[in-house]
């Protein structure tokens, strides 16, 4: 675990370098004029790269009344840079795009035989003129003012896309174990939420109000709640209080929730009236007819603070393996496995659909189960984008969702 989160931070590292050097060259050179101007931009491009590639070690040891002024400012940076990068390549793609085109036609215009070399004897051309230097600047600073203007209006999206009400997916999910009576069982999921420095009460309370309108039997809060302890985040997430189905809400730990206190916000969560399955499973329906519902807890779980984490052996124990089976696991991991032990659908989050592109382009890389639903034999697995977001406040490509999912024979 030390070294995955050694790897993580200096791949972030190296790309806040190598993005604001990039940042550097692309705009401040073509947008700035003096060298006092452009030696405060370097210190500034030079403090935001250090904030960047050591974030976490800078917010432990500022006061706790700036630690979230400085991150919401962080993240916001984070996700503004990407933009403009992803903006200055895109424009840069371009021009080079053109200019192969225009560099094939000059070669083959020279290849192409002239009629006239047969008969005359072909004239030297005159010497091209050279090219305008200010006309060059004139056209760089344009090209790089057009790119921070589409970059800034990318960053302008994601963040209102982040921020705008989850769009809502509903799927009809066959299972053929499931009594007739439970018929059109539906379970509305949340996950990935990451109430935080972003997410608070404003926006939870708009959640559960959309949750509620879909009229839910059954809610499941698949992990990554929270962003930050009790004290803090507890008067945002008691807005779950007001969840309202047939048979009440369930939730599962998330690896956020174990970096912010799994014992305290499950605590937290009961005294809400909200189930916490911690590799445990319940019977949903009454006693002529009903399922189980299986959660475990966090698959990376039993890495952090010696907790034992994903325990499928022990969620499973006690269960008859010819009932219907809905297992609640905030990671899209191990479904093969669940699936032949009898889980009739899993449901998830943890990837957030990528999010941002480009990450949106390679999630599937990571993970074989990346957003969506798919199937191994008769079982299924549901991967959610997620409701919130994590990092920067922005979503590009992949919007959060809302997902109700209709159990049917």
């Amino acid at each position: 675990m030390p070294f995955r989160i050694f790897s993580f931070s200096m791949l972030i590292g190296l790309g806040a370098v190598l993005g604001h050097l990039y940042l550097y060259r692309r705009l401040v050179r073509e947008l700035v004029r003096g060298r006092a101007a452009r030696f405060v931009a370097i210190i500034v491009l030079g403090l935001l790269t250090l904030l960047l590639g050591m974030r976490r070690t800078l917010l432990d040891a500022l006061p706790e009344g700036l630690e979230r002024t400085v991150t919401v400012a962080t993240y916001t940076w984070m996700g503004v840079a990407l933009c403009l990068v992803l903006a200055l390549l895109a424009m840069d793609l371009l021009r080079a795009l053109l200019g192969l085109g225009r560099w094939v036609q000059r070669r083959r215009a020279t290849a192409a035989p002239s009629a006239l070399t047969t008969s005359v004897q072909e004239t030297p051309s005159p010497v091209e003129p050279l090219v305008d230097e200010e006309r060059r600047r004139f056209l760089g600073r344009a090209l790089a003012g057009g790119a921070a203007l589409a970059g800034g209006g990318l960053a302008s999206y994601g963040h209102w896309r982040a921020f705008a009400p989850p769009l809502v997916t509903e799927l009809a999910i066959r299972i053929p174990k499931l009594p007739r009576e439970l018929d059109g069982l539906s379970i509305v999921q949340l996950t990935d939420i990451h109430v935080g420095p972003f997410i608070e009460r404003r926006y939870m309370d708009e959640l559960v109000r959309q949750t509620n309108a879909l009229k839910p039997d059954l809610v499941a809060i698949t992990g990554d709640l929270v962003d930050g302890d009790v004290p803090t985040l507890g008067g945002a997430v008691a807005a779950l209080r007001g969840l309202r189905s047939r048979y009440g809400s369930y939730f599962v730990t998330g690896n956020h929730d174990y970096y912010s206190g799994d014992e305290e916000w499950t605590a937290f969560l009961q005294s809400l009236d909200i189930q916490t399955l911690r590799n445990r499973h319940v019977r949903i329906g009454d006693a002529g007819a009903s399922l189980d519902l299986v959660g475990v807890d966090d698959w990376s779980g039993w890495r952090r603070r010696n907790q034992k984490g994903y325990d499928l052996d022990l969620a499973l124990a006690g269960r008859a393996p010819d009932r219907a089976a809905v297992l609640l696991a905030h990671q899209p991991a191990n479904f093969k496995v669940a699936a032949e032990r009898g889980m009739d659908l899993q449901i998830s989050g943890h990837t957030h659909g990528g999010q941002l592109v480009p990450m949106t382009l390679f999630i599937g890389f990571a993970w074989e189960h990346a957003a969506g639903l798919y199937q191994h034999q008769d079982s299924h697995i549901y991967v959610s984008r997620g409701c919130g977001f994590w990092g920067p406040p922005m979503r590009v490509g992949s919007p959060p969702e809302l997902v109700k999912l209709v159990l049917t024979t």
